[in-house]
This record gives structure tokens, C-alpha cells and sequence, in this order.
């Protein structure tokens, strides 16, 4: 019998979504799954939806507790775990059929010899129902190195903590940061450094819904600065391990700040925005000969830096524009 694969889903007020998250993850062509559904302090409908699925599919469990947050709810989640096998899905997104077994035959057929398996996601725009694939559709055994790697540059690799299958020994000692935005690029690092080597198969069988008012698209706060805290975490940790990887790094701490200033765009006359963004260029201009003299800096790079030296005022409305191009 194929081994027990807990699939944890955080769920926090997505009853718009989580009938459609819920179908996919009871659909799924592997069927020795446990789906641990971690209600985070919802106050719509989510539980009673939760509860509702729980008692059609003897294999969800429903916990809940007090609203702290999406890593606190993931850790719940991994400590009331029993699967051999981890892996994760947000609850307003939503799977392929094949999303377990695809990665778990990317293990099987090279005989577990990596803990770990990747995959890509379809990104979803909800306006439109637009979907752009992030991935190739070929598969690599890749080092847990060259992941780091390729997921500093944006290369395929991405720093979610799902579409991610890993054995539950990768999981030991492991825990997201509790209270912080963007906790995953702070966190999912840690598998690919444990990981000696990596299967990766960039097939889109993870549905990633890009919706307004999402933790990256909602409005601007002082919270979004956790981007930079949880980069600059990653990217000490990576540099002690692999001292080589300072200029990978460094690139996705400059993103990171890019990134952070993209969404400070719409806010007007604010002062301490303002002082948070003279902060965020002044970063950015000073790494500008590193990034661009760096022959993996990806070209979205170098055109921001271009922007941005025509002028704050250019700057903001080329990727205004970007934007809308990328959404019609």
C-alpha cells in the first residue's frame, strides 16, 4: 500500500473558496490521504463547511483554534499529522487530480532517493479566470543547493510552501514563523538545505488564485516589511551555508525591496510611506552595480533599474502598466 500522505490546509474566513479546494484535494487519484483542515479563527461559514466535509470523507480532520495566523495554523497542522509524506495547500486555491501522485511518482521513480518533490503552480487571475503557467513541463533531479539557486533568481523554483511533497523527517525541528507575512520565503528554504537532491517536475498542478485584497495584493502596511525580514533571514542562513551563493541572495533581497516599493505605489502623501520608500531605493540603488554586472540577474531585473533611474514618476507608471498588461 502507498504510504499515508497528510495534506494540511489552513483555512481562515474562504467560504467563497473552500468548497472548490475541498473538491479538488477529495478527487485526487492517490487515495491513502489524511486532509487535515486547520480552521484558524474563521468567522464566516468556513467551519461549518469544514464540518460538513468531514462527515462525507472519513479521511478530514477538523481542528480549530483561535485566530493566530497562516504559519500558526500550518504548525497545528504539522504537529497533528500522522503521513509519511507532508504537503500543503492554502484553502482558497485549489489541485489537479494528479497533484499527490504526480510528485509522489517523481520519488518513486527514482527510488526515494530525494526526500523532497516540486512541482509548478497555475497562476489563476479571478477577475478573468486568466492562467498563466509558471512552469516547463520537464523534469530534474536538482541538488537542494541548485534549488536555492534557482529560487533566488525566480527560475522556475518558487518559495511557496506548497506544491511541495516532502517526507515528514524534512518537517522535524521545522516550524513556520508565527505572526510574520510571507512566511514562506523565511521557511521553505530549510527543505531544499536539508534536501541533498530534489526531484522537480514543472508541471502546473497546484491552482494559485490571485485575488484583490490578498496578503500580495491588498493595500499597503507596515506589516508588508516582514518581506524584507523574512529575505534577509534566508538569505543569512543560505550565505553561511553556501558562502557561493552571496550574489543569488542578494539578488532576492534587492526583489524583495523592488517588490516592497511596487505596493507602496498608490499610497499618497503619506510621510512615513514616503520615509519607508526613500529607504527601499536608497537599498536598491546602492546593489545596483552588483545586480546588474551579475549574467543570472533575470531581464525584469534590469528594467526595473532602468525605471527607476528615469525617475520615481516613470518608475511607478511603467509597472503600473506592467500590470495591467499582465492582468488583461
Amino acid at each position: 500500500m502507498n504510504p499515508l500522505v497528510s495534506v494540511i490546509i489552513p483555512v481562515y474566513n474562504v467560504e467563497k473558496y473552500l468548497r472548490r479546494c475541498l473538491n479538488s484535494v477529495i478527487d485526487q487519484e492517490y487515495k491513502n490521504i489524511e486532509i487535515i483542515l486547520v480552521n484558524d479563527g474563521s468567522t464566516d461559514n468556513s467551519l461549518e463547511i469544514a464540518i460538513s466535509y468531514k462527515e462525507k470523507d472519513k479521511r478530514i480532520k477538523v481542528f480549530s483554534q483561535e485566530n493566530q495566523g497562516l504559519s500558526a495554523a500550518r504548525n497545528t497542522g504539522l504537529d497533528k499529522s500522522q503521513g509519511e509524506y507532508i504537503t500543503f495547500i492554502d484553502s482558497d486555491d485549489y489541485v489537479s487530480k494528479d497533484y499527490v501522485s504526480y510528485m509522489f511518482n517523481l520519488l518513486k521513480k527514482h527510488n526515494f532517493k530525494s526526500p523532497l518533490a516540486i512541482a509548478s503552480l497555475m497562476d489563476v487571475f479571478e477577475k478573468n479566470d486568466k492562467k498563466i503557467n509558471t512552469g516547463n513541463n520537464k523534469e530534474y533531479t536538482w541538488s537542494g543547493k541548485k534549488c536555492i539557486e534557482k529560487m533566488c533568481y525566480h527560475d522556475l523554483v518558487d518559495t511557496c510552501a506548497y506544491a511541495k511533497l516532502g517526507k515528514r523527517e524534512l518537517y522535524k525541528n521545522f516550524c513556520f514563523p508565527i505572526g510574520k507575512l510571507f512566511e514562506d520565503i523565511g521557511s521553505t528554504y530549510r527543505l531544499f538545505e536539508r534536501s541533498a537532491t530534489v526531484e522537480c517536475g514543472f508541471k502546473p498542478i497546484y491552482f494559485y488564485n490571485i485575488r484583490k485584497n490578498s496578503i500580495t495584493t491588498g493595500e499597503f502596511s507596515a506589516k508588508k516589511l516582514d518581506l524584507l525580514e523574512m529575505t534577509d533571514k534566508m538569505a543569512r542562513s543560505v550565505n553561511e551555508k553556501y558562502p557561493d551563493l552571496t550574489s543569488a541572495t542578494l539578488r532576492r533581497q534587492v526583489y524583495a525591496r523592488f517588490s516592497t516599493l511596487n505596493q507602496t505605489l498608490n499610497v499618497k502623501n503619506n510621510p512615513e510611506v514616503s520615509s519607508i520608500r526613500k529607504s527601499l531605493i536608497s537599498y536598491i540603488n546602492k546593489n545596483k552595480k552588483a545586480i546588474l554586472s551579475n549574467n543570472n540577474t533575470p531581464t525584469r531585473d534590469r528594467l526595473a533599474y532602468m525605471s527607476l533611474s528615469l525617475g520615481f514618476g516613470f518608475y511607478k507608471f511603467s509597472w503600473l502598466v506592467y500590470l495591467k498588461l499582465k492582468k488583461s
